[in-house]
């Protein structure tokens, strides 16, 4: 392989005689592992990990079903599987990383990130991730990379780097990474609604040592679930109206949990457990973080009410067919 800018390149046909035995020069070549081209830009890497990293997020999915299965720490664990596989190699790829590469190792990301939080396949990577609490890849990359460039360069001093070291540095490429996380958040592409909710508790979010999403607790955090609105979308419905209440207003979030009065009685339980009647999400996903009794409130409630949906849509389903 001969390496090469964007305007060069080695003539058609070149090759190389080694001991007699003629060898092509191709425009990329495998090595520990890693797939190197001529331009270095690991483009061709990423096009041939991306199926692994989707039939692995796949045999995952069946794994990992929304209700039931395993529980959070093996959703972790399987999650963190699948992120060595695309983190393989990030010191040597990660300061060449280009827009392409990093789109399809986020979009892989992306599977895992809702098979950890329980939810519809059509929420974005930006929500998924942020409710999941697993950074972007392609920052996490920089991290490996920063992290080994420093190890580097104290080897080449002829020093080894002490434990507390390591950890200092850990500590401020982990801090700057949710710095850049944080700016990505601040202009998402899609999951806006999730990402308002849980931006201003960011820090608190990922740092809470209590709770652990169910599917219908996702359902109610991110509006992709059994709600008219959704249903409708997605061709599920005819109409976005509400099948539980009189009016027929349209069937959101917001509708479900604030003013439908099929769920008054579970509604006058959360407001008096969290101590408020302020029912938006913002104001939800506060009360979920600030204490263990907060997150079980919404919780309860979730469950509660996306079960009757759930029935309830079942039941219409049957009924067409």
């Amino acid at each position: 392989m001969c390496f090469h800018g964007p305007r060069n390149a080695p003539p058609p046909g070149s090759q190389i005689t080694v001991g007699g035995v003629h060898i092509g020069v191709g425009s990329t070549m495998k090595y520990l592992g890693l797939v190197l081209d001529s331009r270095w830009t690991f483009e061709e890497h990423f096009r041939r990990l991306a199926p692994k990293l989707d039939r692995s997020g796949a045999a995952l999915k069946r794994l990992l079903p929304n209700l039931g299965g395993p529980d959070a720490p093996c959703r972790r664990l399987y999650a963190g599987i699948v992120r060595s596989m695309a983190l393989y190699g990030a010191p040597v790829w990660a300061p060449s990383l280009g827009k392409r590469p990093a789109a399809k190792l986020n979009a892989c990301q992306r599977v895992m990130a809702i098979r950890k939080v329980r939810g519809y396949r059509t929420i974005s990577r930006e929500a998924a991730s942020l409710l999941a609490g697993l950074p972007p890849w392609d920052l996490e990359a920089t991290v490996l990379a920063r992290m080994h460039d420093l190890r580097a360069e104290m080897q080449r001093r002829g020093e080894t780097p002490l434990p507390r070291q390591v950890a200092a540095w850990r500590t401020e490429f982990w801090r700057d990474l949710r710095v850049a996380w944080r700016l990505r958040l601040s202009q998402p592409s899609a999951g806006h609604a999730v990402i308002e909710a849980v931006s201003p508790l960011f820090e608190e979010w990922l740092e809470r040592g209590h709770g652990v999403l169910s599917f219908r607790m996702t359902q109610v955090l991110t509006g992709h679930g059994k709600f008219g609105r959704f249903l409708h979308r997605i061709k599920q419905e005819r109409t976005p109206g509400c099948r539980h209440c009189v009016d027929r207003l349209e069937d959101t979030v917001e509708h479900t949990v604030e003013v439908c009065p099929a769920w008054a009685e579970h509604r006058r339980v959360l407001v008096e457990a969290i101590g408020g009647g302020n029912l938006s999400r913002r104001a939800r996903v506060q009360a979920m973080v600030r204490s263990e009794e907060g997150w079980h409130a919404v919780a309860s409630f979730c469950e509660a009410v996306m079960l009757v949906k759930e029935d309830a849509d079942r039941e219409r389903v049957r009924k067409r067919s």
